[in-house]
């Protein structure tokens, strides 16, 4: 019989800062062998502990724009002086291979992945349960100024104005049942028929051998 294989997917994960993404994401690339977090490409220089190829690829700013040119990256942007952007080439490689692809992004890099890898992509976003309680996390990471968390939270309403662009929407009110959310839904993606390469030639064999 022939050997069923999967082409890989990419799940994006988006929220306002402070509705639990990062924490969700670190727990998913923990607990599940078959999903690798993308690493992009940055013009900005590593910080002390940071290694090329693990963290970012640090590349010039030529370099940079030369793959943008080149239609090498599915999504970019610039933040702070900043660019980053996602290499087309080592996503599908991973795809190819049956890999997974974790995507920690907003909504305009998601817009721009939905132009250019729409069939592969898988979009998620995750909700706080309250205002007051996004304010709340804010406060208890603290890591941030008064005056940040202001500009955040004045920042996650327009994000979260872009919520109905995503596939699959939940709201993180309990850690383990956001864990198990995500957890459903990249079982229900890995099954779909178009991901599984090989399935049409398997079916004719079972059915010939019946």
């Amino acid at each position: 019989m022939s050997k069923i294989h999967r082409r890989g997917l990419m799940l994006v994960l988006s929220s306002p800062s402070g509705a639990g993404k990062s924490t969700l994401s670190r727990h998913l690339l923990e607990n599940d062998p078959g999903i690798d977090m993308s690493v992009s490409v940055t013009t900005r220089k590593p910080r002390p502990g940071e290694t090329h190829g693990k963290e970012y690829y640090f590349i010039t700013r030529e370099e940079f724009d030369l793959m943008a040119k080149r239609g090498e990256l599915l999504e970019f942007a610039t933040v702070f002086g900043n660019s980053y952007g996602t290499p087309r080439a080592a996503v599908e490689k991973a795809l190819g291979a049956g890999r997974d692809i974790l995507f920690d992004i907003d909504w305009q890099g998601t817009q721009q992945l939905m132009g250019n890898a729409g069939e592969d992509l898988v979009r998620v976003f995750i909700l706080p349960p309250s205002a007051g309680e996004l304010a709340a996390r804010l406060h208890r990471r603290a890591e941030d100024s008064e005056e940040v968390i202001a500009g955040r939270m004045a920042e996650a309403a327009s994000e979260i104005s872009h919520w109905a662009e995503y596939d699959y929407v939940f709201i993180n009110d309990d850690l383990e049942a956001s864990h198990k959310a995500i957890a459903n839904i990249l079982a229900a993606e890995r099954l779909k028929r178009s991901r599984q390469t090989g399935l049409a030639e398997f079916v004719r064999e079972l059915q010939a051998d019946l």
